[in-house]
């Protein structure tokens, strides 16, 4: 099965985990032959390096990989996994030098290695198989790394391939594994239902707009997670320059991280309620697309004035909050690759988010710590609540001025959050822009390892 462990009890190599000062600990204390072999080929410790120990013969008797230094260790993720694909093909178990705490990521970036997005050709690295390391809740891991690519796949997707309906079809999958239930209003029928500005951004596309809403779960506290799903955008008649519009696949991240996050909540049979919602269209251009100065209507009855039609993702988030607000969840948690500002303040390796709570706010940092999924927390600044208020009607989609961005973004969003006791919201990137350990350039997973692990105490599980 893909992204999984050998299984327990396989023979397998003894892979020995060094940093550069042990390398020559390590080894003095082998037999003149590994010693020699060590030093004729220059093995120092470093992260990325690997070399296989033969014994008698010729044939392998285990390996070397390099763990680098704390500080340089400190400078990225899954160390490990830098080196796993230069070992021979095989199946390995770690015999030391890995500290306990570590192992679950390490384990996890090992299994994470082997992804590579391949449904127009192979493109998975050739990684050995690793036995689960003794301390750690294998399945948990398998479970985490099969979401993260069930995240990527359909980031990668080509957006020809990856319209609303296939994002439909994408989360019908799911609940049909998990035996979820779902439910979409599609196309005019959104006007019936008063999703107004679902279907505003999303009827000039030729597949229609349509908002998913899947239920799992009959006990416990609820978690309602909302996921953008504008799976291309043009930018609408304030149409998008072709180098800001070539990674516009991307722009149903939010909705990508959301169904890997409820992939890994049923597959590990939380103790909860759980609702998704993900508002799913194109911003393309056509005879009907709607303008600038053109003011909207919301589900939640606040009016929106369009100064920017390449500001449609939170018009499409607002709809969904608001009906997922009306419910009252014990956690609303949004997320989207929303803003260009979220960027240029943390770049795109750390997922800023936003909330009132104080509290909740610890939970998730730590957990991003704990999982190697790291966030980082923006305000919600009461001051700029202004900034989006034009005046003609309650609110603006894109304030003048280009400071603070993702604050006012967050903040706009925040208003069709009222009844709903904690409120998060990600704005994320969903992509890894250079290939990293563990990381291929392309799609990622953002936030949901940390959003899991904050689960228990976030809910009282």
């Amino acid at each position: 099965m893909p992204f999984s462990f050998a299984p327990s009890g396989s023979e397998a190599w003894p892979l020995y985990v060094l940093q550069p000062d042990d390398v020559a600990l390590w080894v003095a204390q082998q037999s003149d032959d590994v010693r020699h072999w060590v030093e004729a080929n220059g093995f120092n410790g470093a992260i990325g390096s690997a070399l296989m120990l033969p014994a008698p013969g010729g044939r392998p008797r285990g390996a070397l990989i390099g763990y680098g230094t704390e500080a340089q260790r400190k400078r990225g993720r899954f160390a490990l996994a830098a080196a796993a694909a230069k070992l021979a093909p095989g199946t390995y178990r770690i015999e030391s030098g890995v500290p306990d705490d570590a192992m679950a990521e390490e384990a996890l970036g090992w299994l994470l290695a082997g992804y590579g997005y391949s449904r127009y050709r192979d493109n998975a690295p050739k990684v050995p198989e690793l036995v689960a390391p003794s301390g750690i809740d294998a399945s948990r891991v398998e479970t985490l790394a099969r979401a993260e690519a069930l995240t990527r796949d359909l980031v990668n997707t080509p957006a020809s391939e990856m319209g609303p309906s296939e994002l439909e079809t994408a989360a019908r999958n799911l609940a049909k594994q998990f035996g979820a239930d779902i439910s979409v209003i599609t196309g005019d029928d959104l006007l019936k239902a008063n999703f107004p500005m679902i279907h505003a951004v999303g009827r000039a596309a030729a597949q229609a707009p349509r908002l998913i809403d899947m239920r799992w779960g009959t006990a416990g506290p609820l978690l309602t997670l909302v996921g953008k799903g504008v799976c291309f955008d043009t930018g609408g008649l304030n149409l998008k320059p072709g180098a800001s519009m070539g990674l516009m696949k991307k722009d149903m991240g939010g909705a990508a991280n959301v169904l890997g996050l409820a992939y890994m909540i049923l597959a590990l049979d939380l103790p909860l309620r759980l609702r998704v919602l993900i508002p799913a269209v194109e911003n393309a251009v056509s005879g009907n697309s709607f303008r600038p100065q053109d003011i909207l209507t919301s589900r939640k009855g606040l009016t929106v004035e369009i100064n920017n039609t390449d500001a449609e993702g939170r018009l499409v988030l607002a709809d969904a909050l608001a009906l997922a607000d009306e419910e009252m969840p014990d956690l609303l948690i949004s997320m989207a690759t929303l803003t260009g500002a979220a960027r240029v303040a943390l770049g795109p390796d750390i997922a800023p988010f936003f909330t009132d709570s104080e509290v909740l706010a610890i939970e998730l940092e730590q957990a991003g710590r704990r999982m190697a999924d790291p966030v980082w927390r923006l305000p919600f600044w009461d001051a700029y609540e202004p900034r989006i208020e034009p005046g003609i009607a309650d609110l603006d989609n894109a304030p003048s001025g280009g400071m603070a961005g993702a604050i006012t973004a967050a903040l706009f969003l925040r208003r069709f959050v009222e009844a709903t006791p904690r409120y998060a919201h990600f704005d994320i990137y969903a992509w890894q822009p250079q290939a990293a350990p563990a990381r291929p350039k392309g799609g990622l997973g953002q936030g949901p390892r940390a959003i899991l692990d904050a689960l228990p105490a976030a809910l009282n599980l």
